[in-house]
């Protein structure tokens, strides 16, 4: 079973920018979607974005036209760029995958940290 590590956290002031990466212990081709999840201090779990097989992208209100998702099938990476980061971005980040694409989420990261500081 494919397993996915996130790489990436830290703490970040205000403004900046963060790249976090997802490693794949497998091929990651056949997955229909690739995602991130964050979820923040005493906060539901959240989707952040995600990115199909043909490259389509889906962000969530909060971060769109700051975060920036991509794929490599080649080297089974998913990465999330994120630019102007706000305090409220103050998460642990999950990769997941949906192989489906049907919305079942069934592969997960351990999550890496992130923390924005004002």
């Amino acid at each position: 079973q494919v397993q996915l590590v996130e790489s990436g956290g830290a703490l970040v002031q205000a403004g900046g920018s963060l790249r976090l990466s997802c490693a794949a212990s497998g091929s990651i081709f056949s997955f229909t979607a690739m995602g991130w999840y964050r979820q923040g201090p005493g906060k539901q779990r959240e989707l952040v974005a995600t990115v199909t097989t043909t490259g389509r992208t889906n962000y969530a209100d909060s971060v769109e036209g700051r975060f920036t998702i991509s794929r490599d099938n080649a080297k089974n990476t998913v990465a999330l760029q994120m630019n102007s980061l706000k305090p409220e971005d103050t998460a642990v980040y999950y990769c997941a995958a949906d192989p489906s694409g049907t919305g079942s989420w069934t592969r997960w990261g351990q999550g890496t940290q992130v923390t924005v500081s004002s």
